[in-house]
C-alpha cells in the first residue's frame, strides 16, 4: 500500500477508508467503482469522482471498476460510451479488466427482485406516477398506502414474471418495494424498482421489456462485484437507507459502505447533462466537445492538459460541503501545466505590416529562438530546445503594439521609437502610411539596426518593449478561434429568480480571426499544444489540416487566480 506523502490529500473519504483497512473489514480490500450513466459525455465535474475513485484505489493497492449504469435505454447511446472511456483513459487511469455494465446483471437483478416479491418486500403496482405521488404525500407527514400494496405474493410473483414477458403496457404496472410509509425519507416511501419499458437497449436489444431502477440496480451492482467503498456524490445522501435496505433484506453477501461527498461546481458553467444537452440540441454549441463546453472533450480539444485537470481536482479538495468552485483556478493549473511544456512560437493575432527600409530587398536569414526556456528536458540538451526563425524586409506585428500618438505609459512602437523584435534585432519606426480614404494606418516603415543581431545592442542600451512578430514573406495563414468563457454570469445554474440560464450566455464566448503565424507550424499536428508568445496557448484543433490550420485559444496569459490570492493574502496581512 502507497500513501501519498502530500498532507492536502488528506479527507475524510481516506480516514473511513484507513480506518477499515486498520480494522480488517472487506479482508482489508479497497475496490472502488466508478459508475456513470452513458446519456452524455463526461464533463469537469465527473473529472472528481474519477480521481477519486481510481486515485484512491491506486493509493491503497486496489482496483477501481468502470461500470455503466445503463438501465435506461430511452437516453443511452454507444457514442457515450466509447466518449467516456476515452476521457478516462485521457485523464490517465485505466480499469484493467474491470469494465462492466448493469447490463450484464439484468437476469441477476431481475432474480433478486423475485426474491423480494417471495419475502413479501416488494409488490406490483398499478397506479401511475402522477397518483402515487398524491399517495406518497410529504416528510412532514405519513403517506397513504397503494391499493395494491398488499396483493398476494403469488398474485405479486405472476404479474412481475407477466411484466418480465412483456404482456402489458408502458405505464401499466411497475414493482415497489415494500418499506415505509411514514418514513420522513421519501425514498423508503414504497419507491418504484422496476418499470415496464420497450424501448430497445444499446446492448440487449428488446430483450428486456422491463428495467431496473437506478437505486435497485446500483447498490446490487456494487455488491456483485465486491465494491467495497461505493464513493459518490452528496445529493445521493438520502438514497443511502434505500441503498442498505436493499443489501440486508437480499443479505448480499457483500455489503459496500456508500460514503458522499461534495460534487465539483464551476464558476461561468453549468454541469447538468441535461442543459449541457440542451445547449447541444439547440446549436448553442457546436456539440458535446465544443471548447466553451465544460466536458472533458471540450475541454481536451480547446488544449486543457490532463495533467492540469488533475492537479485542480486535487486542490479542490473533498468536503463534505457544497461549494462553488472559482473557474480561475482551474485556468491557473492549466497555464501552470502548459508553461511547463507547451512550445513557444509566434503568431500574429491582428496584423500590421512593417518594412524595414535599410534591410536589402530579397535578402532573407534566420534567427534562433527556444522553444521552451521552462521546459527542464531540454535545457542541457545542445540545440534541441531552440528553432530557426526566419527574417526578411517585411514583417507582421500586431497592430495593437503601435500608436501613432501613445499615452504615457504605452512602451511599444511608436514613430520615432526603437523596440525590439524578439531574437532579432532592433528597429525604429519613420513613417507611417495610412488609407487616405479611411484615415487607417496600414503600413509601417522602420530601420533596423545590423549591430543589434541576436536581440541586444553593443553599446548596452536599452529600450522598454520587445514585440514579437512574423516574416510576411513565409508566414502562414491560421484560423484562430478565440474562445471565452459561455456564460456571462458566475453562476448561471441558479435559476432561482425565474431565469432560464441561456439568457445568461456570453454573446463573445466564440470570435474566429484570421491571423499569421511562424512557419514552423506548417505540420502541427491536431492536439498539438502552444504558447504564442505575449498573447497565450493555443491548440490545433482537430479539424486543422496542412492546407487550412486551425488553432483553438485555451487560455491567455494572465493569471487571475494568482492576484485573487495575493490580494486575499494582503486583506489578511493587513497590508
Amino acid at each position: 500500500m502507497t500513501t501519498p506523502d502530500d498532507s492536502t490529500s488528506r479527507h475524510f473519504v481516506r480516514e473511513i477508508i484507513e480506518n477499515d483497512i486498520k480494522a480488517g473489514k472487506h479482508g482489508g480490500k479497497v475496490v472502488t467503482r466508478f459508475p456513470p450513466e452513458p446519456n452524455g459525455y463526461l464533463h469537469i465535474g465527473h473529472a472528481k469522482s474519477i480521481c477519486m475513485n481510481f486515485g484512491l484505489a491506486a493509493d491503497f493497492g486496489g482496483r477501481c471498476h468502470l461500470r455503466f449504469d445503463d438501465t435506461n435505454p430511452e437516453t443511452e447511446d454507444v457514442e457515450y460510451v466509447e466518449s467516456i472511456q476515452q476521457d478516462i483513459r485521457w485523464l490517465g487511469f485505466d480499469w484493467d479488466k474491470h469494465l462492466h455494465y448493469a447490463s450484464d446483471y439484468y437476469e441477476q437483478l431481475y432474480q433478486f427482485a423475485i426474491q423480494l416479491i417471495q419475502a413479501g418486500k416488494a409488490y406490483v403496482c398499478a397506479l401511475s406516477s402522477e397518483e402515487f405521488k398524491t399517495c406518497r404525500g410529504v416528510p412532514t407527514a405519513p403517506g397513504k398506502e397503494s391499493p395494491w400494496r398488499n396483493r398476494a405474493i403469488a398474485e405479486n410473483l405472476d404479474l412481475f414474471k407477466r411484466m418480465r414477458a412483456g404482456e402489458f403496457a408502458e405505464g401499466q404496472y411497475v414493482l415497489r418495494a415494500k418499506i415505509d410509509m411514514t418514513s420522513p425519507n421519501l425514498h423508503l416511501r414504497d419507491p418504484v424498482i422496476y418499470r415496464i419499458n420497450k424501448t430497445p437497449h444499446h446492448r440487449t436489444g428488446a430483450q428486456w421489456p422491463i428495467y431496473p431502477m437506478y437505486d435497485f440496480a446500483h447498490c446490487l451492482s456494487d455488491s456483485i462485484e465486491g465494491i467495497t467503498h461505493s464513493i459518490c456524490t452528496l445529493e445521493f445522501e438520502v438514497h443511502r437507507p434505500l441503498y442498505d435496505w436493499i443489501l440486508d433484506q437480499l443479505k448480499a453477501p457483500c455489503h459496500p459502505q456508500q460514503i458522499e461527498f461534495a460534487r465539483l461546481n464551476l464558476t461561468y458553467t453549468v454541469m447538468s447533462k441535461r442543459k449541457l444537452q440542451e445547449l447541444v440540441v439547440a446549436k448553442v454549441v457546436s456539440g458535446w466537445d465544443d471548447p466553451r463546453m465544460p466536458t472533458l472533450a471540450g475541454m481536451r480539444r480547446r488544449g486543457y492538459t490532463s495533467e492540469g485537470i488533475r492537479e485542480f481536482c486535487h486542490r479542490v479538495g473533498v468536503t463534505k460541503v457544497n461549494s462553488l468552485s472559482d473557474f480561475a483556478l482551474l485556468e491557473h493549473c492549466i497555464r501552470d501545466n502548459l508553461n511547463k511544456s507547451a512550445l513557444r512560437v509566434m503568431g500574429v493575432l491582428n496584423p500590421l505590416r512593417v518594412v524595414i527600409d535599410n534591410y536589402p530587398e530579397g535578402q532573407e536569414e534566420t534567427f534562433t529562438a527556444q522553444n521552451n526556456p521552462e521546459d527542464p528536458r531540454t535545457a542541457n540538451a545542445a540545440g534541441a530546445g531552440t528553432r530557426q526563425i526566419p527574417f526578411s524586409r517585411e514583417l507582421f506585428i500586431e497592430r495593437e503594439d503601435f500608436m501613432e500618438d501613445p499615452p504615457k505609459k504605452f512602451f511599444r512602437l511608436a514613430p520615432g521609437r526603437e523596440v525590439r523584435l524578439r531574437n532579432a534585432c532592433f528597429i525604429k519606426c519613420v513613417h507611417v502610411v495610412k488609407d487616405p480614404a479611411t484615415g487607417k494606418i496600414v503600413e509601417l516603415h522602420c530601420t533596423y539596426d545590423p549591430l543589434t543581431r541576436g536581440g541586444n545592442a553593443p553599446d548596452g542600451r536599452k529600450v522598454k518593449a520587445t514585440l514579437h512578430w512574423v516574416s510576411a514573406a513565409h508566414a502562414l495563414e491560421a484560423e484562430v478561434r478565440l474562445y471565452d468563457r459561455l456564460f456571462t454570469k458566475e453562476n448561471p445554474a441558479d435559476e432561482s429568480d425565474g431565469t432560464d440560464f441561456k439568457k445568461h450566455l456570453n454573446p463573445d464566448s466564440l470570435k474566429t480571426i484570421t491571423a499569421c503565424v511562424e512557419p514552423s507550424l506548417k505540420n502541427a499536428q491536431p492536439g498539438s499544444r502552444y504558447q504564442f508568445e505575449r498573447i497565450g496557448y493555443f491548440c490545433v484543433d482537430p479539424g486543422s489540416t496542412e492546407a487550412k490550420l486551425i488553432f483553438n485559444r485555451t487560455i491567455t496569459l494572465q493569471d487571475i487566480w494568482t492576484k485573487i490570492q495575493a490580494a486575499a493574502t494582503k486583506k489578511i496581512d493587513g497590508r
